[in-house]
């Protein structure tokens, strides 16, 4: 059975979920990383779509707060929030012996996403809040992304097709860190100082 995700009201079923990583300066610094020549681009699959903020019994689970675009007829249609959860050692380990991120980024309930709203193709001016028990711990917007979502958008159409409510992930601003049971997380989403929208989980 497919995962969907909400769409102005309905729900709709992504066929996957294409993730940018490395797509701040602070975010790279953050986390030591190399400032790429390229996009930083993987693959989550249908079935880490969750609607749920779920920790592990066994591994450390990070949050990376993203803004999430969906896709359709290959051009941007709504935004929403989501948090591209990450096992982070597991993630450190493979990097470190130069193989994929899967077992750390695609596992079952890593994306987890808010409703998506309608929006007009300028996204410029969009911007993201996340707080963690009524602390701010991530707040950036497309200004500082180093890839514009536009120019992602083209980067990965060059070379895969994106099928319509197929959503992309742009990327995490500094500030992630390790989510814990019993969080409670806030995210807001805005167009330059409008509230798009507002949605919260309670890790679990």
């Amino acid at each position: 059975m497919s995962n969907t995700i909400v769409f102005d009201g309905n729900k709709v079923c992504p066929s996957k979920i294409v993730c940018v990583g490395r797509n701040y300066v602070d975010h790279i610094r953050e986390l030591g990383n190399e400032l790429p020549k390229e996009p930083v681009i993987f693959i989550k699959p249908n079935s880490s779509i969750s609607n749920q903020l779920c920790t592990h019994d066994v591994d450390e689970i990070h949050y990376e707060g993203e803004i999430s675009f969906l896709i359709v007829d290959a051009s941007i249609v709504a935004v929403g929030f989501g948090l591209d959860l990450t096992k982070r050692k597991i993630q450190s380990e493979l990097k470190e012996r130069g193989l994929p991120w899967e077992r750390a980024k695609a596992f079952d309930q890593s994306a987890v996403f808010s409703h998506f709203v309608s929006i007009d193709e300028d996204v410029s001016c969009l911007r993201m809040e996340l707080y963690i028990n009524g602390n701010l711990m991530q707040a950036s917007g497309c200004q500082y992304m180093i890839n514009t979502p536009a120019a992602l958008l083209k980067e990965i159409t060059s070379f895969m097709t994106l099928q319509d409510y197929d959503v992309v992930m742009t990327g995490t601003p500094s500030g992630v860190g390790e989510v814990k049971n019993g969080d409670n997380f806030i995210c807001k989403l805005f167009n330059d100082d409008d509230l798009l929208l507002q949605h919260s989980w309670q890790a679990q």
